[in-house]
């Protein structure tokens, strides 16, 4: 695979964004192989512990002060692991390729897909080529953990004893799911383990998963009542995936927002000048070759421009967790020069090629951070090491802007890249990357606002958006989908935004993909004959899906009938629409008969019946907010208590996504994804924000920050964001260095 180029020197963003103190060598913590510091070692952290002071506010967020950055980030991360050291942990387990030695066997193909990619030494040479100013930043990073666990000796880590300073380049973008796990870990085995490919299981399919994405929004001077840009943060993750930090330092570190657990920058936040936020989906950043292998003399090699090339091999260690003990399992992985073999089709090996460049992507993730201009923001995005996301974008000069996709490889069109292409043609290679003046990007468009909901890119500013025409196809994937809709539809043709109604817009109610298929459901009501025994069952409930406003509320009986009706249909059709590579609404409106639609409603009333005693269950009922546990995997049990949320699935089209994403094993559904860390921010003089958590910030049931938040967001009802110290003092709940 092509190394990444970048138009931009290191050295001329580290001049604007971070101040290079001295050059020496970071001194790195040794550890004994329980994990336990040296005197020396916890000499140097207990001083580095006296250099930072964190403030805990009313609400449990832990406001960060440092005099360098380097102090802000070791407070950083001895704040994490005080709120959730299991979930810092296990995010490294992963990104380590080291799960199954926690989870057993069952994880060792999870493991080697990211082998493939994250290997120790590689990590150890990068570290030790980074520039100084990331050295200390990674040495920081390893420090606050191994401070906190030094500090906190009744914590039993499952694994990690000890945190080394490359480690931190294991894991350096914040998506929910990186590009690595977009390889399927079942096909890795059949492929390394020689197994035949499986049949695709028939029957139903499950109902669509909460969408893994986000909703971002840009609001320009010109369209609100202060004059002054607005940024609306609107995550879609699974539940505290991200804690919310605030982080400062004297060398002019000010961020604030969501960071993913274990990272040392703030993943979807805001600076005293300036706001990103992510949403999933842009470009085609992933592509599969088919290679043509033969075998002579027990090696392996792969056609490529009329001649032969080798296979790489690499023996990768694979240890695991058994019920007496640890094993171990090696596999030879294999590789041509477009990344690792993944599976197997079609009698042709398939490789795959993802950008792999996690020293200069834990860069450009810390480095947007500290930028405090639109220029210097664009000067990060230069290092195009932002693979997963779209980036949506404002600040307090008044700008506005949007751009698709980060990490783009510059293709042959000719070719279907959506479909494996032959290796063995050169003309399939990628050919550097696009500059990111030539990709889908906006700036202050004349609409005055920019949205993105994981949709393409061509209604992100009404009339003003990117032409479908003037990109290659691969710069997006997506369509446009329901939630697209519905932003445009909020934001269009408004003034006056404030923060307030800026989130009362992100939360609008309305289910837009109910409405090409709710007429449909009615047609059929009514074309259907009256002596038809089916139809005198359903009067009732096709009278309040008629009047129904295809608005969610708590006390809705006609949104618990249709959404379960929608689930219904997308249970039982969802299969076809897959196999016809068509979108399952769309194929529900145009491929389902007028007696299945009928039939469905039919089954959803059963159901509701069956689960609550009645087809007239008000949605506030049925869907629920429970946290019960500080488990990574959250339990439900419908009998303990829990919440009402009025939200709904962002596949239905709700701004405010909320859906369960686990099998359901409860009459309830119970949130698990959507909406989590949401933040509204307004860039004015002085900032001013709003935002919300899921529960609370700590992962601890006894702490009064568990699920303290419960309540407001099931209301939508944010709290002011505490940005300034004094406010932070006025709102104080404890003062100390980390370790105190």
């Amino acid at each position: 695979m092509p190394r990444m180029s970048s138009a931009l020197a290191l050295s001329a963003i580290l001049a604007t964004a971070v101040p290079l103190t001295a050059a020496a060598e970071p001194v790195v913590a040794a550890a004994a192989s329980d994990g336990k510091l040296s005197a020396a070692d916890v000499a140097r952290l207990q001083a580095a512990a006296r250099r930072v002071t964190i403030l805990r506010d009313k609400w449990g967020i832990a406001h960060v002060y440092g005099k360098t950055d380097a102090d802000a980030v070791f407070g950083m991360l001895f704040a994490q692991a005080e709120d959730d050291f299991n979930r810092v942990e296990r995010n490294f387990i992963t990104a380590l390729g080291r799960t199954a030695e926690v989870d057993g066997e069952k994880a060792l193909y999870e493991d080697l897909r990211m082998k493939l990619f994250i290997r120790p030494d590689s990590l150890q040479a990068q570290y030790k080529a980074s520039p100084a100013w990331l050295k200390k930043l990674m040495v920081a990073w390893a420090d606050g953990l191994n401070w906190y666990l030094h500090t906190h000796p009744d914590v039993k880590p499952a694994l990690l004893t000890h945190f080394e300073p490359w480690m931190a380049l294991s894991f350096s973008e914040g998506s929910i799911g990186g590009d690595i796990e977009e390889i399927d870990a079942r096909e890795l085995q059949r492929f390394y383990e020689g197994q035949p490919r499986l049949a695709q299981a028939g029957g139903t399919a499950p109902v669509p998963r909460e969408p893994g994405g986000s909703n971002g929004f840009a609001i320009g001077p010109s369209l609100t009542k202060s004059g002054h840009a607005l940024l609306m943060i609107n995550p879609h993750t699974s539940f505290y995936f991200r804690p919310e930090i605030h982080v400062n330092s004297d060398e002019g570190l000010n961020a604030y927002g969501a960071v993913t657990w274990g990272q040392f920058f703030v993943y979807q936040g805001f600076n005293d000048r300036l706001g990103w936020m992510h949403t999933s989906g842009g470009g085609d950043v992933i592509d599969e070759f088919l290679e043509t292998v033969t075998e002579r003399d027990g090696k392996y090699f792969y056609d490529y421009g009329g001649a032969q090339r080798p296979v790489r091999e690499l023996a990768i260690r694979l240890p695991y967790k058994t019920a007496t003990g640890m094993a171990e399992r090696t596999v030879t992985a294999y590789f041509t020069h477009h990344g690792p073999v993944v599976r197997r089709e079609g009698g042709k090996w398939v490789s795959v090629a993802l950008m792999n460049e996690p020293l200069k992507a834990l860069q450009q993730s810390y480095l947007r951070t500290k930028a405090r201009s639109y220029q210097a923001f664009w000067k990060t995005m230069e290092l195009r090491t932002n693979s997963s996301n779209n980036t949506v974008y404002a600040d307090a000069d008044g700008n506005i802007a949007y751009f698709h996709g980060n990490f783009i490889p510059v293709r042959d069109r000719r070719f279907d890249y959506t479909q494996p292409v032959d290796g063995s043609n050169p003309a399939t290679d990628w050919k550097g990357l696009h500059a990111v003046k030539d990709t889908i990007h906006l700036f202050n468009p004349k609409n005055g606002w920019i949205q993105n909901t994981n949709n393409w890119p061509f209604s992100a500013a009404g009339p003003y958006s990117p032409r479908v025409q003037d990109y290659p196809a691969y710069m997006s994937m997506n369509p446009e989908n329901a939630r697209g809709i519905h932003a445009v539809r909020v934001l269009e043709n408004k003034k006056d935004f404030t923060l307030e109604s800026l989130i009362a817009s992100a939360y609008d109610s309305q289910l837009t993909a109910f409405e090409p298929l709710l007429p449909l459901l009615l047609r059929a009501y009514d074309e259907t004959p009256a002596s038809d025994l089916q139809k005198s069952r359903l009067t009732e409930q096709i009278s309040l899906l008629r009047d129904w406003d295809m608005r969610y509320s708590l006390r809705s009986v006609p949104t618990s009938l249709a959404i379960y009706w929608l689930q219904h249909l997308v249970r039982v059709h969802g299969p076809a629409a897959k196999e016809q590579r068509i979108a399952v609404l769309d194929y529900l409106a145009t491929q389902v008969t007028p007696r299945q639609r009928l039939e469905a409603l039919v089954q959803a009333s059963n159901r509701l019946d069956g689960d609550f005693g009645t087809w007239k269950t008000p949605w506030g009922e049925i869907n629920r907010f429970q946290r019960l546990t500080g488990d990574i995997k959250q339990p439900f049990d419908d009998s303990k208590p829990s919440i009402p949320v009025p939200y709904a699935s962002g596949n239905w089209g709700a701004l405010a996504a909320y859906g369960m994403t686990s099998q359901q094993t409860t009459r309830r559904i119970y949130g698990e994804r959507g909406n989590s860390f949401v933040a509204a921010v307004e860039f004015g003089p002085r900032i001013r924000a709003k935002s919300i958590l899921a529960g609370g910030q700590s992962g601890n049931p006894a702490s009064p920050h568990f699920a303290d938040q419960a309540e407001m967001y099931a209301r939508g009802e944010f709290k002011e964001v505490l940005f300034y110290k004094d406010d932070v003092l006025k709102n104080l709940e404890r003062q100390y260095h980390p370790g105190q």
